[in-house]
């Protein structure tokens, strides 16, 4: 999930950046791809929530294949977005001619990817090393014979706090020193009842949503590589120690009335943003675009980007796929080939901070250098490279998002005194075993 927006680089980088995205579109079109002079001008539409940074590749690609048209599909958040994909999917009609897929639910539709465009017929072999190797193998088939997606970015960790409100409560302000406040998350907790003690109208966090996936991608991937089902599609949320482990830190915050019981990206959260609402925000990379979006003017210089507690993690990722039921299936591959490009993440990362999975991208100073100024000048790129990293891929079952959301919905309403702490858990595994139906 992503709703981002990005700051500027510097006019240098953005032209050198221009130009080797000059190079590969003339290359592609004088290689003939797009081009369809005899039947007519083509619009292929492209399927996405939040914000990918696509918008300025679009319009360089429209003028290297003067007749395609693009036009993009956009929905607010994944949640929004999935259940238009699925109908489009199960009724064969009505999905773009390239889809987003999330990590949440690509594997669905790996268990359909009949449904979808090979893209190894399209030439999409010979693109591995564009990409790191976890994220490349999880968009093939699990024989290895389907190239079902082809990876956009993915969400190294952070967290990203008010810097202003940490002076307020006493508490250090510089990154480095506030990364060391937290090594675990106990002692997270620990910094927050001391920040709730001497700021009064200000939670800690904004709700239980952004730490509890942080947490559970953060321990399975130190840990058996799978969260909620296990690598056979088995529901193991009541038997895996460490989903309960994530549930039991989320708790803990929601029990102790230390989060502002928001979900992320909802009309509230995003408000919130603009107010003292809350301090501290658990936030891969392309979060931060989301806070400078909503948060305005009103945010820039306050908030600050440390590390985030337990170590490294990642949460989100994407791939780009090309369903079955286009009517052009040939330029639809083309345009998800140039958008997941080296030189498209590093055009994406550099708009909407979408953390490249293609190691030439992450390595390219556009992102390497990358600061952000509304984040008090952090270092973005190098901070968000380092903890990429250290990126370990879960495995998630094609039930995944639905056992989310039901569990989510358990912790907010422990927030909202609707269910009390010590019934959560049990309620939690009823829920999750009727999503995983």
């Amino acid at each position: 999930m992503r709703v981002t927006k990005r700051g500027g680089r510097g006019s240098a980088v953005r032209a050198a950046v221009a130009a080797v995205l000059a190079g590969v579109l003339v290359a592609a079109s004088a290689c003939g791809d797009g081009d369809d002079s005899e039947s007519g001008p083509i619009t292929l539409t492209v399927d996405v929530f939040g914000e990918f940074g696509y918008e300025q590749l679009y319009k360089q690609y429209e003028q290297s294949h003067p007749n395609i048209k693009i036009r993009q599909r956009k929905a607010s958040t994944l949640d929004d977005y999935r259940p238009r994909l699925q109908q489009w999917m199960a009724t064969n009609s009505g999905a773009g001619d390239v889809v987003a897929l999330e990590e949440g639910i690509l594997p669905t539709y790996m268990q359909q990817r009949s449904k979808f465009v090979n893209l190894f017929d399209h030439g999409g072999r010979e693109l591995q090393n564009n990409f790191l190797p976890w994220k490349w193998q999880m968009g093939l088939s699990p024989d290895g014979s389907q190239l079902v997606g082809l990876g956009t970015d993915i969400g190294p960790l952070g967290m990203c706090y008010r810097k202003d409100l940490f002076e307020k409560a006493g508490l250090p302000t510089d990154r480095d020193e506030v990364s060391k406040l937290w090594p675990t998350w106990d002692a997270f907790y620990d910094t927050g009842q001391r920040f709730q003690r001497e700021v009064s109208g200000t939670k800690w966090l904004d709700g239980p949503t952004a730490i509890f996936r942080a947490t559970v991608l953060q321990n399975a991937g130190a840990g058996p590589g799978y969260s909620f089902f296990d690598k056979s599609n088995n529901l193991v949320f009541s038997t895996n120690p460490v989903v309960k482990q994530s549930f039991d830190t989320t708790l803990k915050f929601e029990a102790a009335k230390m989060t502002s019981d928001m979900s992320i990206f909802t009309p509230p959260w995003q408000t919130a943003l603009k107010r003292d609402t809350f301090a501290t925000l658990p936030c891969p990379s392309w979060m931060l675009g989301g806070i400078e979006e909503f948060s305005g003017d009103y945010g820039k210089g306050k908030w600050d980007v440390a590390a985030i507690p337990g170590g490294g993690g990642y949460w989100g990722g994407s791939w780009l796929a090309v369903p079955k039921q286009t009517d052009h299936p040939k330029e639809a591959a083309e345009l998800a080939k140039f958008l997941s490009s080296p030189q498209g993440q590093i055009a994406a990362y550099k708009d909407k901070n979408t953390f490249p999975s293609s190691p030439q991208a992450a390595k390219d100073p556009a992102v390497a250098g990358a600061t952000s100024a509304y984040f008090s000048n952090a270092p973005t790129g190098k901070l968000f490279g380092d903890l990429a990293a250290q990126v370990k891929p879960v495995y998630l079952g094609p039930k995944h998002e639905d056992v989310r959301l039901a569990v989510e919905n358990i912790l907010i309403a422990v927030g909202q005194g609707r269910v009390k702490a010590e019934d959560a858990w049990n309620q939690a595994v009823s829920e999750a075993q009727k999503a995983a139906r």
